[in-house]
């Protein structure tokens, strides 16, 4: 599995396959919520290709698996999404593409949500070190669950 930057708003044909595999991945989630109202299950291709976000694909073989989009300020990162092929589920695409996320977060605190109901994200998410950090309704009756991961200090040298 190879991890790079993507850029959907230049690339339409990029942007196509991601819609299709961000579409297949929340389909999932609704599916384990119990709930098709995600923003991005319905979003289109002109909207994810006007999103002001960073992006990091996940390839096999040339083709996309899985993609995650952030935005960043100067003392916190914000994972937006985090989208993986449910033919590529339980292989490590999410994981590597959080942990690439991480990584360029530096000392940054990083923050998530997911569905309340949705336990696989959850526990990816802790099992990186993810903290929850609260509940909210974000429309009636779809809870999100917030987590936040802190990096360790920096130790100073011996």
């Amino acid at each position: 599995m190879r991890i790079a930057r993507i850029e959907p708003g230049r690339y339409e044909p990029l942007a196509r396959v991601l819609l299709e595999v961000q579409r297949a991945a929340y389909a999932v989630e609704a599916s384990i919520i119990g709930d098709d109202r995600i923003p991005p299950l319905h979003e289109t291709l002109d909207e994810l290709r006007g999103a002001p976000l960073r992006w990091l694909g996940a390839f096999h073989d040339r083709r996309l698996i899985g993609a995650t989009a952030w935005s960043e300020e100067r003392s916190e990162v914000d994972i937006d999404r985090l989208v993986v092929d449910p033919a590529a589920h339980r292989r490590g695409a999410g994981r590597a593409l959080v942990c690439e996320v991480l990584a360029s977060a530096g000392q940054r605190r990083t923050i998530v949500s997911t569905g309340s109901a949705n336990l696989p994200a959850r526990t990816l998410y802790e099992g990186l070190g993810f903290v929850q950090v609260g509940e909210r309704e974000v429309i009636p009756r779809l809870w999100v669950t917030r987590y936040a991961h802190h990096p360790m200090p920096a130790q100073p040298p011996p």
